[in-house]
């Protein structure tokens, strides 16, 4: 059972009031967006495929929305095989949220609570976002470290063994590797960060084109040995 967190800012205080009020007024749109094939962004309703908000490679991933409202962007990655999950300060949008997850029969975890003081631990979630709810109802200062405390990272990486697999594999982040290749006495000349060519077809699916056009999905180190009597 999840606590619920009422913040004693003014702020939160007067937003959760508005919000109460104005949820019911929102209900029909947050239905067309539960409705919606593809998603949609802001007051424009700008298509996803022009916006580019979401990442390509989505399957598997845990997501928290913060600032859900009535749930219609958590429902989009829900169905693009994310494990989402949503907390809001107004409990009349939750209700609405909740009515829309039994009416589309697409259940995930929502809550009420205030993305100030997300009553979560660490590193729960690989995506956070948040469409005209936390990022301008929240203080930036308060909820951006929050999101990021709740986002797991590159430290500690090294073994991993997937679920589908039965080989283990090893990666370090760069931080990590550039020390260990320090510390066998080797300096890092570059790092090469490797980009597809349009068009390009893949020997492994590793990546989709889309995605590894856009952030590197392999890379090469080029180290050599210090010699002796140099620094580094």
């Amino acid at each position: 059972m999840l606590s619920v967190v009422t913040g004693t800012d003014d702020h939160v205080r007067r937003n959760r009031a508005a919000w109460d009020e104005w949820a019911a007024g929102y209900a029909d749109a947050g239905l067309r967006n539960w409705a919606a094939d593809e998603p949609t962004w802001g007051i424009w309703g700008i298509p996803e495929a022009q916006a580019g908000v979401l990442p390509s490679a989505l399957d598997g991933l845990d997501s928290i929305e913060l600032g859900c409202g009535t749930g219609y962007v958590s429902a989009w990655l829900g169905r693009r095989g994310v494990r989402p999950a949503g907390l809001d300060n107004s409990p009349a949008q939750l209700k609405t949220a909740r009515a829309l997850q039994d009416r589309f029969g697409l259940r995930f975890p929502v809550f009420q609570a205030d993305a100030e003081r997300v009553p979560l631990a660490d590193a729960r979630f690989d995506l956070a976002i948040s469409e005209y709810g936390a990022s301008i109802w929240c203080d930036p200062y308060a909820w951006i470290p929050e999101a990021a405390r709740l986002l797991r990272s590159l430290f500690g990486m090294r073994r991993f063994e997937w679920p589908d697999a039965e080989s283990v594999e090893f990666h370090l982040s760069h931080g990590d590797m550039i020390r260990l290749l320090r510390r066998c006495g080797l300096e890092v000349e570059d790092l090469l960060e490797l980009r597809p060519e349009p068009g390009a077809a893949a020997s492994h699916p590793l990546a989709t084109l889309e995605w590894a056009r856009r952030w590197p999905c392999e890379e090469v180190w080029k180290a050599r040995k210090v010699r002796a009597g140099t620094s580094g």
